[in-house]
């Protein structure tokens, strides 16, 4: 049995950062590339960040390069998503997901991958 659980959403400031967390259980995580997408209310899922399997390349969406940074710690079978200068329209609920493959420059949000969190709600207040 495969879960991803998201932790580290919550209520923050504009201009404040969070780290959101996702640890996976069932699977053999390095063999994973990991990802973190959103979905505002009222909008479709936007993809955010992936991670290859030992970290040893990233991708980021056009939206939150520069402010967003994806990370993992195989040995504790998490990855992260550093949140920086976020502002009101960062609120959304925001999604891990893990996948056996690398799509590189293709990441986006109607991927079917293997594997998705439950999301946690983050809220930017201004």
């Amino acid at each position: 049995q495969v879960q991803l659980v998201e932790s580290g959403g919550g209520l923050v400031q504009a201009g404040g950062s969070l780290r959101l967390s996702c640890a996976a259980t069932g699977i053999t995580f390095s063999r994973y590339c990991m990802a973190w997408f959103r979905q505002a209310p009222g909008k479709g899922r936007e993809f955010l960040a992936a991670i290859k399997w030992s970290g040893e390349g990233t991708f980021y969406g056009d939206s939150v390069k520069d402010r967003f940074t994806i990370s993992r710690d195989n040995a504790k079978n998490t990855t992260y998503l550093q949140m920086n200068s976020l502002k009101p329209e960062d609120t959304a609920v925001y999604f891990c997901a893990a996948d056996l493959s690398w799509y590189a420059s293709r990441w986006a949000p109607n991927l079917r991958l293997d594997y998705w969190g439950q999301g946690t709600h983050v809220t930017v207040s201004s």
